[in-house]
């Protein structure tokens, strides 16, 4: 390829590129947990292990980009969350909401919010 043929990543592009894949192993790995769940106990902890290593290197990338994944699954629904939740319709504004599922998650960089994820809720029985 000729010089003048070739084009310039901005930092801007990588960054994007690294956030992407980031969301995209995520979500792979929501459905390789499920997937571990149809195995036997022993099946699944070897899978887990290499699992595990995966996520551990996703991190890493992520850290050296200055990224962070947060995850919001399980806790108390605040509307400043930086969460969109699709089904807040469903609900009261008394009704006291936690976040069911995250169906995005949630990237933070040192410089604060890099992007919003998605989320259902479920209303919390008392």
């Amino acid at each position: 390829m000729a010089d003048s043929e070739q084009t310039t990543t901005t930092p801007e592009a990588m960054r994007d590129a690294v956030i992407n894949m980031a969301v995209e192993s995520w979500r792979f790995g929501r459905v390789f947990d499920r997937l571990l769940l149809k195995l036997d106990a022993g099946e699944q902890n070897r899978y887990k292990s290499q699992f595990r290593w995966f996520i551990k290197k996703v991190e890493e990338a992520l850290e050296q980009a200055d990224l962070r994944i947060v995850d919001v699954e399980g806790h108390a629904f605040d509307p400043g969350m930086a969460a969109t939740p699709l089904n807040i319709d469903e609900f009261d504004a008394k009704d006291a909401l936690m976040v069911d599922q995250m169906l995005e998650p949630i990237i933070m960089g040192k410089e604060g919010l890099v992007k919003t994820g998605t989320v259902t809720l479920r209303k919390v029985e008392l």
